[in-house]
């Protein structure tokens, strides 16, 4: 029998099995190829999908809707202050009224208790764009990158540099075990993944294959690395007050031509965006002036070097996404 998931939600790849994934992995690739060439994959007519946002965001919502898109879906955007979710209405209620409405539900904001009351009340598919815990989408762009690069990345290791307590490091974890691709948390050991969601992993790692190694050295981090991923040092929805101690505690963990070297001659870097590399924003000015830091998470450098594969990643966003919406849905 061949591996369907249509009907179910998409809220952790927790609830995954490697098969599954890895159809869904297969599937984007194919869409890739179908997008590049310019073939038409309208196969979902006449289904619409509502985007809900708490917060913002470039690449997941251009990804989903673009992807609905192409599938030939109606997409509707409401961000805070188009729903009264959670204010005048409870978040049971406003799942109810949006699953007659609507073929599927996007969430991207806090709580992970959040998409999963979705999934629970709407009675369609509920896909997760981000939460405080997990970042499922953003997974699979980031493996199918890696398979756009190595091929089979059974027995690649993976090393996540920086606060691995996030939702981009515990999703790493989550994939790498389900996939057997060795995971390294490298951060300090205050900004370490919860003992619940390691024990978890490493459970599955057995049935991979997979490693998982938690360490506060860079130089353990790096050896025999594929794929090196950090991500920014202060989550979105963190006050910027936080700046000063995760600066002091990650500045040694931060990705540059030093750390590369120690890595693979044939790694790639990832990174899910965006990203502090330079003094181009805002925040990376700011922080300049208080810290004189040029670059934080990730050098200028590296960013822009051959390793680099973010933009690779962020367009495959699009192209998993859309396998994730044909397959939930079709």
């Amino acid at each position: 029998m061949g591996i369907s998931i249509s009907g179910r939600s998409f809220l952790t790849l927790l609830d995954y099995t490697p098969l599954e994934i890895n159809y869904l992995l297969d599937m984007a690739a194919e869409f890739k190829r179908m997008k590049r060439t310019g073939i038409e994959h309208k196969l979902l007519p006449c289904k619409q999908i509502v985007l809900l946002f708490e917060k913002t965001s470039t690449r997941t919502r251009c990804a989903f809707e673009v992807a609905a898109r192409d599938l030939g879906m109606g997409v509707t955007f409401l961000d805070p202050g188009s729903s009264q979710m959670g204010k005048k209405e409870s978040l049971a209620d406003t799942a109810k009224v949006l699953g007659r409405m609507y073929d599927g539900i996007e969430y991207r904001g806090y709580k992970q208790s959040v998409v999963e009351d979705l999934a629970k009340y709407s009675g369609v598919p509920v896909w997760n764009g981000l939460t405080d815990d997990f970042h499922p989408t953003q997974m699979l762009a980031d493996m199918l990158t890696a398979k756009e690069e190595f091929g089979d990345i059974r027995g690649r290791k993976l090393t996540f540099f920086g606060d691995a307590r996030n939702n981009v490091a515990n999703s790493l974890m989550v994939v790498c075990s389900k996939l057997g691709v060795n995971f390294c948390a490298c951060g300090p050991k205050e900004l370490m993944p919860k003992d619940e969601l390691v024990a978890k992993c490493r459970e599955v790692a057995k049935e991979t294959g997979a490693e998982i190694v938690l360490t506060d050295d860079i130089k353990v981090g790096a050896k025999d690395c594929d794929i090196v991923y950090t991500d920014i040092w202060l989550s979105m929805g963190e006050p910027a007050e936080l700046w000063d101690e995760r600066i002091k505690l990650l500045r040694p963990y931060q990705v540059n031509k030093e750390l590369m070297a120690m890595a693979k001659p044939t790694a790639i870097f990832e990174h899910c965006l965006p990203s502090f590399h330079d003094r181009e924003t805002t925040v990376g000015e700011e922080i300049y002036q208080k810290y004189g830091l040029e670059a934080m998470e990730v050098t200028d450098d590296v960013f822009l070097g051959n390793q680099a594969r973010q933009f690779d990643e962020a367009e495959n966003r699009m192209h998993t996404i859309k396998a994730v919406l044909y397959a939930t849905l079709k």
